[in-house]
């Protein structure tokens, strides 16, 4: 989903399959010629889409221009092993960049790959949902849990709430996760609720091992928080075991409804 100031953009599509875009430009912007795009991937066709919506603003003068983007694509592929791995993110930045954008706004992006690649990013951290969040749960005896080091390292200065965080064991053959340890504030688990927090799920995998580690030490309820949630995660175990109780997240790239997931507006 592409919006400009306010005014989400539908595109059609020629007979040769190749987009189709109508934009007034004089129509809704005012004399500070100040465009504000807010996009929230759902394809890599929008990505195409939103190179031609900015270089048709940019035509017609207007180049005060400020993306929003709370999801980074291919931030997943934020470094290469072999010769036919394909950096992904880098090229993107590079499309990114290439684009001239005043401002580039991203949600508790993935990598720190990302956060260097691109120009003026403006980082915005998850602080206020995850706030949200534990209003809602509304327990004094709340603790955090991070599923792995790097999510203790970002999040746990951010929230001032005891916590523990996992360690994952893998198959470096598969790179599957075969179960976790725990390490921190564990002798808090048993008897307590647990709000899991972390920045992106694709079917949920870490936070199933998580979700059962806890329950093995005497947990109460679980809820999860991410940031970025793939609609994916409804194919998933983490959601069918039954072991959290809710999941949060944000509008950011989500798209699908399910009862088991309240969604938060990213705007």
């Amino acid at each position: 989903m592409i919006a400009i100031n306010g005014k989400q953009i539908i595109s059609g599509k020629f007979p040769d399959g190749t987009l189709l875009i109508k934009e007034d430009v004089p129509k809704i912007y005012d004399e500070s010629r100040r465009a504000d795009i807010l996009w929230k991937f759902e394809n890599n066709e929008e990505i195409v889409m939103l190179m031609y919506l900015t270089r048709h603003l940019q035509s017609n003068g207007v180049t005060d221009i400020h993306l929003n983007m709370p999801y980074i694509p291919n931030a997943r592929q934020d470094r290469v092993k072999t010769s036919e791995d394909v950096f992904t993110l880098k090229y993107f930045a590079e499309l990114i960049n290439s684009l001239n954008y005043k401002s580039v706004t991203v949600l508790d992006p993935h990598s720190y790959v990302s956060e260097a690649m691109i120009d003026n990013i403006i980082i915005k951290t998850p602080k206020e949902y995850i706030e949200q969040v534990m209003d809602e749960i509304n327990d004094d005896n709340l603790m955090l849990f991070y599923p792995d080091e790097g999510a203790m390292k970002r999040y746990s200065g951010m929230i001032d709430k005891p916590y523990a965080f996992g360690i994952k064991k893998r198959d470096w053959k598969t790179g599957k996760i075969q179960g976790l340890d725990v390490s921190g504030a564990t002798e808090l688990i048993e008897g307590n609720t647990v709000l899991i927090v972390d920045d992106i799920c694709s079917k949920g995998g870490t936070f199933f091992f998580s979700a059962k580690k806890l329950k093995e030490l005497g947990a109460g309820d679980i809820y999860l928080y991410i940031s970025h949630c793939e609609n994916t995660i409804l194919s998933g175990e983490v959601l069918e075991s039954g072991m959290i109780k809710k999941v949060f997240t944000t509008d950011s790239i989500f798209t699908e409804k399910d009862e088991r997931i309240e969604v938060i507006s990213y705007v």
